[in-house]
C-alpha cells in the first residue's frame, strides 16, 4: 500500500473528515451510554438483578428482531445518509426524555426499558446504512485504512467512554449525565448533514426481495464462511462474557479497581490493533489478516480459565489476555469489513448487513443464556473452558474459505468468493 494512501491523507478529504468525526462522537456517547444508563436503573431507580436483566434485554433485542426488515426498508431509500441523519435525532430525542423525566419527577424503570429498546432499533437502522454512506465516501483501495481510523475511533471511545460516563455521574445524577450522551447523536447529525455522499440508485420495487441479502450471503461461499466463523466466536465469546466479571471477582479474588485496570488494558491493545492493522493487512494480505486477527483475538481469552497461581502471575495473565484480545479483535474487524464492503453489491448492501446483523447479534443473548446456564450448571471455570476454547475453534470456517487466499480487496472481486 503507497504511504500517499495513509490515515493522515484520508482525513484530510473534507468529506470523509466530517464522518469519521461525527461517528468519533457519536462512538463516545454510546459508550458513556453504557455506564450511565445502568447506574441511572440503579441509583436513581433502585432496580434489582431481575430489572437490570430486563434493561439488558430491551437493548439486545432490536438486532434480532429488526436488522433484516430494516435493512430491506433502508435499501429502498434514495439516502442512507439522510435516514442515518434522521436516527441520530432520534436517539436524541430517547435520551433527552429520560433527564427531562427525571427534572419532573416522572422517571419510571418502564420508561427506561422503552428508551433502551428504541435506541437499540435505532442503532440497527444506523448500523445497515453505515457500509453504503462508507463505500461511497471511501476509494476501494483505501477501505482498510478507512476502516482503521474508524475502528481507532472506537478504541479510544472503549478507553475514555467509561471513565467520563462515571465522572459526568459523580458530578451530577445519571440521568442527567445523559444529556452528555444525547448531545453526541446532534454532533453525529450535524456532521452527517455537512457530508456530501453519492450513494447507488436504490434497486427497482421489483428487485428488493426481502431474502435477498440473506441469499447472497448464503449465495457467496467467502461471506458465507466469514459469518459463520463470526457468528459461532461470538455465540462462544458470550458464554465468556457472561461470566467472566463473576470469575475474577468471585474465583480470583481481583477487586474492582484492578478490574477497571484490566479492562483498561484491553482498550489500549484494541488501539495498537487499529491503527497496526493496515500494516498487517499489506504484509499479510486480507484473508490471512482475518485469520491472524481471529487468532489474536480468541486464542489470548484462554489465559482467562487457565490463569492460577501467585497472585501477580494471574494478573499478568488477565492483562495480556485483554490487552492481546482487544488488539487481535480491531484487527480482525478491520480486515473483515473491507472484505465484506468491497464485495457487497451496492444495491444491496443494507439488506446484507441487516441479514449479517440478525445472525452475528443475533447468537450473543443466546451465548449470553447459554453461559448463564453453563455457569449455574458445570461451573464458572469450566464454562469458561468451553467459551474460549468453542471460540477458537471457530477457525475452522474460515481456513475452509477462499476468503483466507485473498490478498488485496477489489470492488469488482469474483463472485466465487
Amino acid at each position: 500500500m503507497s504511504p500517499a494512501l495513509g490515515p493522515p491523507h484520508l482525513l484530510a478529504d473534507r468529506q470523509f473528515r466530517r464522518y469519521w468525526i461525527g461517528q468519533g462522537v457519536s462512538q463516545l456517547g454510546d459508550e458513556v451510554s453504557r455506564v450511565v444508563i445502568p447506574l441511572a436503573a440503579v441509583l436513581a431507580l433502585q432496580a434489582d438483578a431481575t430489572d437490570m436483566g430486563w434493561l439488558t434485554a430491551a437493548a439486545l433485542l432490536p438486532a434480532l428482531l429488526f436488522s433484516m426488515p430494516l435493512g430491506a426498508w433502508a435499501d429502498g431509500r434514495a439516502s442512507r445518509r439522510h435516514i442515518m441523519i434522521g436516527t441520530d435525532l432520534g436517539r436524541f430525542l430517547a435520551l433527552i426524555s429520560l433527564p427531562v423525566a427525571y427534572y419532573l419527577d416522572l422517571l419510571t424503570f418502564g420508561h427506561l426499558v422503552v428508551a433502551a429498546f428504541a435506541i437499540g432499533m435505532l442503532d440497527v437502522l444506523f448500523d445497515v446504512c453505515e457500509n453504503t454512506v462508507f463505500a461511497s465516501l471511501v476509494p476501494a483501495d483505501r477501505y482498510v485504512l478507512g476502516s482503521s481510523l474508524l475502528n481507532g475511533s472506537r478504541a479510544l471511545a472503549v478507553v475514555a467512554g467509561p471513565g467520563v460516563g462515571g465522572l459526568l455521574v459523580q458530578l451530577a445524577a445519571a440521568p442527567v449525565a445523559l444529556l452528555a450522551d444525547a448531545l453526541s447523536y446532534l454532533v453525529s447529525a450535524t456532521q452527517l448533514w455537512r457530508v456530501s455522499a453519492v450513494e447507488p440508485r436504490p434497486p427497482a420495487r421489483e428487485q428488493r426481495h426481502f431474502f435477498a441479502g440473506a441469499a447472497w450471503i448464503i449465495g457467496t461461499p467467502g461471506i458465507r464462511s466469514l459469518l459463520a466463523t463470526v457468528a459461532s466466536m461470538n455465540f462462544c465469546n458470550f458464554i465468556f462474557q457472561a461470566l467472566f466479571m463473576l470469575y475474577v471477582t468471585r474465583e480470583l479474588g481481583v477487586g474492582a479497581s484492578t478490574l477497571g485496570l484490566v479492562i483498561g488494558a484491553g482498550a489500549v491493545g484494541g488501539l495498537f490493533g487499529a491503527f497496526g492493522a493496515g500494516r498487517v493487512v499489506a504484509r499479510l494480505g486480507i484473508g490471512r489478516a482475518t485469520a491472524l486477527g481471529f487468532l489474536g483475538y480468541t486464542v489470548p481469552l484462554v489465559l482467562v480459565p487457565a490463569a492460577a497461581g501467585p497472585r501477580p502471575l494471574i494478573l499478568a495473565m488477565l492483562f495480556l489476555a485483554q490487552f492481546l484480545s482487544s488488539c487481535g479483535v480491531m484487527i480482525l474487524d478491520i480486515a473483515a469489513n473491507a472484505f465484506k464492503v468491497a464485495l457487497i453489491p451496492e444495491r444491496l448492501r443494507a439488506r446484507v448487513s441487516g441479514a449479517w446483523q440478525t445472525t452475528n447479534y443475533g447468537v450473543r443473548p443466546l451465548g449470553a443464556l447459554t453461559g448463564g446456564w453453563l455457569g449455574t450448571t458445570i461451573g464458572l471455570r469450566p464454562s469458561l473452558w468451553i467459551g474460549t476454547v468453542g471460540a477458537v475453534l471457530g477457525i475452522v470456517w474460515l481456513l475452509r474459505s477462499p476468503l483466507i487466499r485473498v490478498r488485496e480487496v477489489t470492488v469488482t472481486a469474483p463472485a466465487t468468493l
